[in-house]
């Protein structure tokens, strides 16, 4: 492990807007914070808003900067990417922002029952081949719908084509009502500034050609998810710092 990344790692143990929790300490002594958001942390009474797979952390702090009424938190496993958000917002004393490293398995285990209101997936990785691990699927739906208020809003942007059509299709499956839903973000219209925050890869993508995919649905109660079951053509190209997506090596 480089110098560079230790230091950020130090740095992570130091910050106080920062909670990390191996498995074992989760398991032995569980999240003390739980349903406490607000009381002991954000000290008000602010909607909180997550940020899943939120890498280097901009859009959990590009969000907080436009909206101080709100609470956000970054979560990841990556702690080296974290830092960047981390630091950004440690100096420049944006307070209503904060960072959990954790897998996004685990997300019951930090949040309570309507204790978040909104939810952000931000160019996830596609999964095309294991729909289990697919931030949208109906697995990681049950585990928002335990966390979020009732009607929760839950956002979705990327730059996958796969993982806008699966998404699609499951919000079809399971009937939720669809707010705004785009395949092209930035020629579709739609001017609001929340959706204007980019993050370091987003900004390569657009560069690359890629349009920017954007569907933001209403997280109704269902006493059952139903998994879409549909074929959709992968993409076929490699993403910025993900494994292939594709056996096709010709990319963009």
């Amino acid at each position: 492990m480089g110098k560079n990344k230790l230091q950020k790692f130090d740095d992570m143990n130091s910050f106080s807007h920062v909670f990390q929790f191996p498995f074992s300490t989760l398991r032995e002594k569980g999240f003390e914070m739980k349903g406490k958001w607000n009381s002991d942390f954000f000290k008000n009474n602010n909607p909180i808003v997550l940020e899943l797979g939120c890498g280097k952390g901009e859009y959990a702090v590009g969000l907080a900067r436009k909206y101080p009424e709100k609470n956000f938190i970054g979560v990841d496993i990556k702690g080296a990417r974290m830092w960047t958000g981390a630091k950004d917002a440690l100096e420049n004393g944006i307070a209503n922002v904060a960072f959990l490293r954790t897998n996004i398995e685990l997300i019951t285990e930090f949040f309570a029952e309507n204790e978040i209101s909104e939810i952000w997936i931000t160019f996830p990785d596609p999964q095309m081949k294991k729909v289990r691990k697919r931030l949208t699927s109906t697995r990681f739906m049950d585990l928002y719908r335990q966390i979020l208020k009732p009607n929760g809003i839950i956002h979705l942007k990327s730059d996958s084509n796969f993982m806008y059509t699966y998404t699609c299709e499951m919000i079809k499956a399971n009937h939720y009502p669809v707010n705004i839903q785009t395949d092209d973000l930035y020629n579709s219209g739609i001017t609001d500034e929340i959706l204007e925050i980019k993050t370091f890869y987003e900004q390569q993508w657009l560069e690359r050609g890629l349009s920017i995919k954007y569907i933001q649905f209403i997280c109704e109660p269902r006493p059952v998810l139903i998994e879409p079951q549909v074929e959709i053509e992968f993409d076929s190209y490699r993403s910025f710092n993900r494994s292939k997506r594709s056996a096709n090596s010709s990319g963009i």
